[in-house]
């Protein structure tokens, strides 16, 4: 069985990141063309889409020239540059040297960053090009991408959000614009705009890659991960971020898998739309077909949703304070959000015990199971325009609402992954699964998601790229 394409069929895509770097490796392209090539793509398309805060057209093809001019030496010296000559697109919540670090705010500082990131640094010791910044919504609290800098819109239906606060650099790759792009997750900010677009997203367990976020990455519930169009992408780009090289080729075990399908919903707030639900009952039936082993699962959402909510509002509270940012200077959700933080706080709303109760639950749950199954998302995302300048309600509303299904494993830090699988016929937006499992030594449970993610993808193939609109 196979799930039904994403309509209209994609035009032709630029090369996969690993296509790339094999072919730069090899002498058959550059990186100055590479790069060139993703600066005409941001040039015609992100007029529309509103996916770059920042584009480094002078400072990128300097670094791919300098990358041309060294790369036989390096590659003599042994350096394995697994992506060599490979554009790539970075949030803007991570430092990059030299440019501005807004995080989605007019409040920040337009002043440049002394030094990369880790994971920027991971990614330009093995070849990477940083072609440009992407928009993030402010401090990266919602699962929109609006702010004083624009709007973010949905490549496959620009009326509808590309998700947040990774919404730039979802709607750069599923635009085509770049093959691959960094992008990071404390409430679903990974996998939220790679459900909206069509993307494989991963949000890595805890540890495994540098965080290193704002105050203290949202107490720990925030992950720096990979946006790619297929699972091999997304597998190299997690690999070079982790520092572990095997991630590169995951493999299945020797054996079916044990799945659990969970389509409850976790929260009141959330009403489940059939055709979400029905893509993941289909994913279901063709991970049977591939011969593994699906049941039905009830996950114990917790029916207090206030520990995951008082990290939530207290750590974006935690990094205006880090950055030097008066809360009056903030947009007025923001600013509530970070309010209501102080407040929980105070009301001691961040003790342990209900999430080391939960976590306790989770696991009995789960302990026969390989890997979990939910829906990628509950509904359609919403309307692309205008929600930093609505309330602080509306906005919550309409993210728990929308976006049910992730909180959790940041709350437990498991890693999860999302997967292209299917279209929505009414909103004209790609439809998605997401993919949990336990967090394990070395990678080994983003391991197996991605090498699940890679049979689905034989079996059920998608789109990579969004159609080019009309001229």
């Amino acid at each position: 069985m196979t799930l039904p394409a994403a309509e209209p069929a994609a035009p032709t895509a630029p090369s996969t990141a690993t296509q790339t770097a094999a072919a730069v490796r090899a002498g058959t392209t550059t990186a100055v063309a590479e790069t060139r090539a993703a600066l005409d793509r941001i040039a015609a398309l992100d007029p529309a889409l509103g996916a770059f805060q920042v584009v480094r057209a002078e400072a990128a093809l300097a670094e791919a020239a300098a990358l041309d001019a060294a790369l036989a030496g390096r590659l003599a010296a042994g350096e394995e540059l697994p992506l060599a000559g490979v554009p790539i697109a970075i949030k803007d919540n991570v430092p990059v040297a030299g440019e501005p670090m807004r995080e989605g705010s007019a409040a920040t500082s337009a002043a440049p960053r002394e030094a990369d990131h880790p994971v920027v640094a991971r990614l330009r010791a093995a070849g990477a090009i940083v072609i440009g910044i992407t928009r993030v919504p402010e401090l990266c609290v919602f699962g929109t991408t609006d702010s004083v800098y624009g709007t973010t819109r949905n490549p496959w239906n620009p009326e509808r959000t590309s998700g947040g606060s990774s919404g730039g650099s979802a709607a750069a790759v599923a635009s085509g614009m770049v093959a691959v792009a960094h992008a990071a997750d404390g409430m679903g900010s990974i996998r939220i705009p790679a459900a909206n677009c069509g993307l494989v997203g991963v949000k890595p367990g805890s540890g495994l890659v540098p965080a290193e976020m704002g105050a203290h990455s949202w107490f720990g519930m925030s992950e720096n991960g990979p946006l790619a169009t297929t699972a091999a992408d997304a597998a190299l780009l997690l690999s070079v971020m982790a520092g572990a090289p095997p991630l590169a080729r995951p493999s299945l075990p020797d054996r079916p898998l044990r799945v659990g399908l969970a389509t409850g919903i976790p929260t009141p707030l959330a009403r489940l739309d059939p055709q979400w639900k029905a893509a993941a009952e289909r994913t279901a039936d063709v991970l049977r077909s591939l011969g593994h082993e699906v049941v039905d699962l009830a996950l114990p959402y917790p029916a207090d949703p206030v520990p995951v909510l008082a990290r939530w509002f207290a750590g974006a509270a935690d990094d205006a304070a880090h950055e030097g940012l008066a809360l009056r200077d903030l947009e007025p959700r923001v600013r509530a959000h970070a309010r209501a933080g102080r407040a929980l706080r105070r009301l001691g709303a961040l003790r342990s015990g209900p999430v080391d109760r939960l976590r306790t639950r989770v696991e009995a749950a789960t302990a026969e199971l390989d890997v979990v199954l939910t829906p990628g998302l509950a509904q359609p995302g919403p309307v692309a325009e205008g929600w930093h300048r609505r309330g602080w309600v509306a906005n919550l509303r309409a993210n728990i609402g929308y976006a049910p299904y992730a909180a959790l494993w940041n709350l437990l830090g498991w890693p999860a992954a999302i997967v292209p699988a299917g279209w929505h016929e009414g909103a004209r937006v790609p439809l998605a699964v997401q993919l949990v499992a336990r967090p394990a030594v070395d990678g080994a449970g983003e391991a197996l998601l991605l090498g699940l993610a890679a049979q689905l993808e034989g079996a059920a193939p998608w789109p990579r790229t969004a159609p080019a609109p009309a001229a």
